[in-house]
């Protein structure tokens, strides 16, 4: 895939619409995590030193569904990215009667306005209208065809920022010349949302690792009980397929954490995965796995990781979560890692800077691993 990039857009002394993914996690009006904001500043202050006479940044934060509401203003982000760049950022109101003299300008929350997702072409065309070329540097939108990722770049001169253009380069190796073994893990609650990626892993991926909840729809698929732990029944037999197809290059968890809920301070013990109390679920990975989990992925030279092997957000169900991540990180590996939950994680355990590309986009990075065509880079391609 060949994407314009800034190498082929002049800005000098020109207005530049800057479509970023600033969607970051909000306590309140506090940020809990800037990973997306500091991952966009390295597009915005080479448009800067390359003399862009205005640099308008928009971005979506949350599900507002298509109206104003503060709790998913972008005014947090607004004071973080000035504090970042070191100069003032003002908010502008959407739809912006007139922009601020500002250098870099943030534009309230694009999803407050209905024809963003709609992709409505007169939204397009007001966002459009506000600048004289288009860069789009959020790669965690580009699976949507929404008005600010598909609808802009048809209306002016465009082009991929670096961010966008890195994270291309980065995930169509993995799919065309990986580093090999090639070790993808993949974890999450349920089967039905990596489906297809799952299916297309398995094409080029030398192992596949299971963990997280869909584990237990694929314990099924091998005829386990598996007490109160969530299981697709409608997508055991797409496991059961995916077994008979892959064999023993799929690897799953020979024993798990289980407790009678998912709550800080309950009991837990380990056990095999055959011998889950009907009364009981599993909430991780267990020590056995998490140390067959880590060899695969230490005998690897390229490792792909989305997705958390349990409820790591509670310590007493963190431990294989915690392992898969050291393993990533620590060993002699090329390490990419992508959604937001396993991004968490390595922020959590300390291992984040300790990773060779770290995606900033989970559901865009699953879509383009599937080999889906994604509408916001089908309109940057060449």
């Amino acid at each position: 895939m060949t994407l314009r990039t800034l190498d082929d857009l002049e800005v000098a002394g020109k207005r530049v619409l800057l479509r970023a993914d600033l969607n970051v996690p909000l306590d309140g009006a506090r940020i809990t995590d800037d990973f997306r904001i500091r991952a966009s500043l390295p597009t915005i202050r080479e448009l800067l030193d390359e003399g862009a006479a205005s640099i308008i940044v928009c971005s979506h934060l949350g599900r507002p569904k298509g109206t104003p509401d503060p709790r998913f203003s972008l005014a947090p982000v607004a004071a973080r990215l000035g504090e970042l760049l070191g100069q003032d950022v003002p908010l502008a109101p959407l739809p912006p009667a007139g922009l601020p003299d500002a250098r870099v300008i943030l534009l309230e929350n694009l999803r407050f306005h209905p024809g963003e997702t709609a992709n409505d072409p007169a939204f397009a065309a007001s966002l459009a209208f506000l600048a004289d070329v288009y860069v789009c540097d959020a790669f965690g939108a580009v699976h949507r065809a929404h008005a600010s990722v598909a609808g802009v770049p048809t209306l002016l001169p465009s082009a991929a920022g670096r961010l966008m253009e890195r994270e291309v380069a980065v995930l169509s190796e993995l799919l065309s010349d990986p580093a090999r073994p090639f070790v993808a893990v993949v974890g999450g609650a349920k089967v039905s949302d990596k489906l297809g990626v799952l299916e297309n892993l398995l094409r080029i991926a030398d192992t596949l690792v299971i963990g997280g909840a869909m584990c237990f729809t694929f314990a099924r698929a091998q005829g386990l009980s598996t007490g109160r732990s969530l299981v697709e029944e409608d997508r055991v037999e797409d496991c059961r397929r995916l077994l008979d197809v892959a064999g023993d290059r799929i690897l799953l968890p020979v024993d798990v954490v289980v407790a009678g809920s998912m709550e800080a301070g309950v009991p837990t013990a380990q056990v095999a995965i055959d011998r889950i109390p009907d009364d009981q679920a599993a909430y991780d990975i267990g020590k056995e796995t998490a140390r067959r989990y880590v060899d695969a992925i230490r005998a690897a030279k390229t490792v792909m990781w989305n997705g958390p092997m349990g409820v790591f957000e509670i310590d007493a169900f963190a431990s294989g979560t915690r392992a898969v991540a050291a393993g990533v990180a620590l060993g002699d590996v090329y390490s990419v890692v992508g959604g937001g939950d396993s991004v968490a994680a390595l922020e959590a355990f300390g291992y984040a800077d300790k990773v060779d590309h770290v995606s900033s986009g989970g559901g865009a990075m699953l879509e383009f691993l599937e080999g889906k065509d994604l509408p916001g880079l089908a309109a940057l391609q060449t």
